[in-house]
């Protein structure tokens, strides 16, 4: 697992409730494994959106935003969420029906749950990549 540098991201993360936080850690690693894998992603900029851990692609402008989240309204899910304003969410539906969304703008997680980490690193490629892909 890379160390989290930027205090304020650490200290979002030591806010989730145990559980939540070690899926979560788990899919920032899983982040950062596709992004390395990637030469066209680039450097991931790890910052905070809305108060949540949140990837960029800043440098190579290749992806759209993804955020970690969580909410005290379902203590246990957490979401990975992206811009709604892409076509991402739906192209995952497509792809993988068996995972769960939110609208357009969510992938959803019950702590505790099986995650398919084929399917999640997939939709995680395929955010990093959004505008590059879009710009072929």
């Amino acid at each position: 697992m890379s160390p989290i540098k930027d205090p304020a991201v650490r200290s979002a993360f030591d806010e989730f409730p145990s559980g939540v936080r070690e899926q979560l850690l788990m899919v920032r690693d899983l982040i950062l494994s596709v992004a390395a894998k990637n030469e066209d992603v680039g450097i991931i900029e790890e910052t905070l959106k809305w108060g949540e851990p949140a990837y960029l692609t800043s440098e190579s402008k290749s992806g759209s935003t993804i955020r970690l989240g969580w909410k005290k309204s379902a203590p246990d899910q957490y979401a990975i969420y992206l811009n709604c304003r892409t076509t991402l969410v739906d192209t995952f539906r497509t792809l993988y029906p068996e995972l769960t969304y939110e609208g357009n703008r969510a992938i959803v997680f019950e702590t505790g749950a099986h995650v398919p980490l084929d399917a999640l690193s997939h939709c995680l490629e395929m955010a990093l990549m959004y505008h590059h892909a879009k710009r072929r």
